[in-house]
C-alpha cells in the first residue's frame, strides 16, 4: 500500500473534515466557546491552504492527447475532471452530465432537520469546471466499452481513449409499493434522499411529529446505498430535536433496517444499538420497507424470519422517513460494465477494489457511489479514490504501472444530536481507521464535532471539486 493511503494524518486538517462532517475531542470542552471558534477558524483555514500546496506541489504535467470522458459532474467527477486538468497537458478532457445544479449532498440531512435551508446545498455545476473542461450538457445514454464510444441523449457520440464513470446511482422509489414523491411532506412522510426540495419538505412533516408526538418509523434499503450512516443520522436528530419539542413519553421511536445489524461494521454497530437502548428507539432488524398506505399511515415489511421463512409485518406511524432501494443508472447497467455475479439487482461497475480499474476494459475506471466494491459510497471516500484513479490513468498514458491504493477508506457521518457527533471511519477490513489518533476518539459523541462540521465541512468539500484537497 502506498504512502498516499497510510497516512491520514493531522497535516491535511482538510481529509478529517472532508465530506465527513463529524469527530471531535473533549480537549476543548473547559474553553471559552467563541475563543475556541477563533482557534478552529485559523486551524481550518490553515488545512484548506495546506491541502493547496500540497495540490501545487505535485508531479509537473504530463503531455498527453489523450481523449478522457468522465460521465458525471457530482462529486468524483467534477473531482477528476479537475485533479486531471492539474496533471496533464494537452489532453481532451470531456465532462457528460444534463444537470444543471451540482448538489452538496453531505448538507441534505441538515435541511431535512430544519437546520439548513435547501440553497445550502444548490451550487451550478459550471461553477466548478474549468475551461479545459468540455462540458456536454446532456445525460449519457449509451456506453459502447468495446468501440469505446459514449453516446449522449442528444444524440453525440464521443470517442475515448479513457472512460471514467462517476454518474452516482439512482433511487428506486417505485420498488415501494403505494409510495411517490408527491407524498413527500404529507400525511407524515418524509424522504430526505430525493434532493433539497424533498427534503425541505421532509423537515415539513417531522417538524409536525417532533412538535406533536406519536410514532416515528425509521428505515433504509435493502441493497447498497450512500452513505449508510444517513439513516441513523436522521433517526438520532429527531428523536434529539422531539425530546426539545413535544418532550419525552409523548412520542415512539422505531428503526426498521433489512440487515442483520444497524451498521456494518460491528463495533460501530454495537455503539449504536447501546445509544438506541439509551434513547428508547426500538430496533426491528430484518425487516424490508415493501409498501406504504399513506391513508392509513400503515407501512407493510417482509421479515425474514430464523428459520428461513418470511412473514409480512405491518406496523402503524405518525412520522415514516423513506430510503427506496438503489441502483446503478440504466445506462450503466444496460452498457457491460456492471457485475455479472454479485450485486446482479443493483449494477454496480465491476473494478478492482484496490485501483478501481474495470477488469475486462482497463481503459474504464469507476469512482464513487457506482462502483462495485464493498464499501465506499460517501462523498468522503471519493476525496481517496480520486487519486488513486488519476494515479494509475496517468500511469496508462506513460506506459507503466500504477502504484497507488485504495483500501475502502470510508466515513459515515452519525450525528447524534443537534451539536453532537461522532467520527466513524473505516475500510474494506471493518478497521476503523481515525484521522487523528489519540486525539480524536471515534466513538464518542463530541460537541467540536458540530464544529468542525459548520466551520470546515464545506468549504473542504468545495476544495476536493476544485482538485486542492
Amino acid at each position: 500500500m502506498s504512502n498516499y493511503n497510510r497516512h491520514r494524518g493531522a497535516s491535511d486538517f482538510s481529509v478529517a473534515c472532508v465530506v465527513l462532517s463529524v469527530g471531535g475531542t473533549d480537549l476543548l470542552d473547559d474553553l471559552d466557546v467563541q475563543a475556541t471558534r477563533r482557534a478552529f477558524l485559523g486551524l481550518a483555514a490553515a488545512g484548506v491552504a495546506a491541502a493547496s500546496v500540497t495540490s501545487q506541489a505535485r508531479a509537473a504535467k504530463v503531455s498527453t492527447r489523450a481523449k478522457i470522458v468522465v460521465i458525471g459532474a457530482g462529486a468524483a467527477g467534477t473531482a477528476m475532471a479537475n485533479r486531471l486538468v492539474q496533471r496533464l497537458d494537452g489532453a481532451e478532457i470531456t465532462l457528460v452530465d444534463g444537470r444543471a445544479d451540482h448538489l452538496y449532498q453531505p448538507g441534505l440531512s441538515l435541511v431535512a432537520t430544519g437546520l439548513k435551508p435547501p440553497s445550502y446545498t444548490v451550487s451550478k455545476t459550471t461553477d466548478w469546471l474549468p475551461r479545459e473542461v468540455k462540458l456536454v450538457a446532456e445525460a449519457a445514454a449509451a456506453i459502447d466499452p468495446i468501440a469505446k464510444t459514449v453516446t449522449t441523449a442528444g444524440g453525440t457520440t464521443l470517442a475515448y481513449d479513457f472512460l471514467i464513470v462517476a454518474p452516482g446511482l439512482v433511487l428506486d422509489h417505485a420498488a415501494i409499493e403505494g409510495f411517490s414523491l408527491n407524498q413527500v411532506g404529507k400525511n407524515g412522510i418524509g424522504a430526505l434522499y430525493a434532493g433539497p426540495a424533498y427534503a425541505a419538505l421532509t423537515w415539513q412533516a417531522a417538524s409536525k411529529f417532533t412538535a406533536e408526538g406519536g410514532v416515528g418509523l425509521f428505515t433504509r434499503p435493502e441493497t447498497e446505498m450512500k452513505c449508510a450512516g444517513a439513516p441513523l443520522k436522521h433517526a438520532f436528530l429527531i428523536e434529539d430535536i422531539a425530546s426539545r419539542g413535544v418532550g419525552k413519553g409523548k412520542y415512539e421511536m422505531h428503526y426498521a433496517a433489512p440487515q442483520g445489524a444497524l451498521f456494518g461494521v460491528p463495533i460501530v454497530s454495537e455503539k449504536v444499538r447501546m445509544l438506541f437502548g439509551q434513547r428508547g428507539i426500538a430496533t426491528h432488524l430484518n425487516h424490508t420497507l415493501k409498501a406504504i398506505d399513506a391513508d392509513r399511515k400503515r407501512a407493510t415489511f417482509s421479515r425474514a424470519e430464523k428459520d428461513g421463512t418470511t412473514s409480512m409485518v405491518e406496523m402503524g406511524y405518525d412520522y415514516i422517513h423513506v430510503i427506496p432501494p438503489q441502483r446503478a443508472p440504466d445506462v450503466i447497467r444496460q452498457s457491460g460494465l456492471s457485475w455479472a455475479d454479485k450485486w446482479t439487482d443493483q449494477g454496480w461497475v465491476e473494478v478492482d477494489q484496490k485501483t478501481l480499474r474495470h477488469l475486462r476494459f482497463p481503459d474504464v475506471f469507476a469512482i464513487g457511489d457506482v462502483a462495485g466494491v464493498p464499501k465506499g459510497k460517501t462523498a468522503a471516500s471519493v476525496k481517496w479514490q480520486v487519486p488513486v484513479v488519476e494515479d494509475h490513468l496517468i500511469a496508462a498514458i506513460e506506459g507503466r504501472d500504477g502504484t497507488e491504493v485504495y483500501d475502502g477508506y470510508t466515513s459515515c457521518p452519525l450525528i447524534t444530536r443537534v451539536g453532537r457527533a461522532m467520527l466513524v471511519e473505516f475500510d474494506y477490513n471493518n478497521n476503523l481507521v481515525p484521522s487523528f489518533p489519540g486525539v480524536i476518539a471515534p466513538l464518542e459523541e463530541l460537541w467540536i464535532s458540530w464544529l468542525m462540521k459548520e466551520v470546515a465541512l464545506k468549504a473542504t468539500y468545495n476544495a476536493m471539486l476544485r482538485g486542492k484537497a
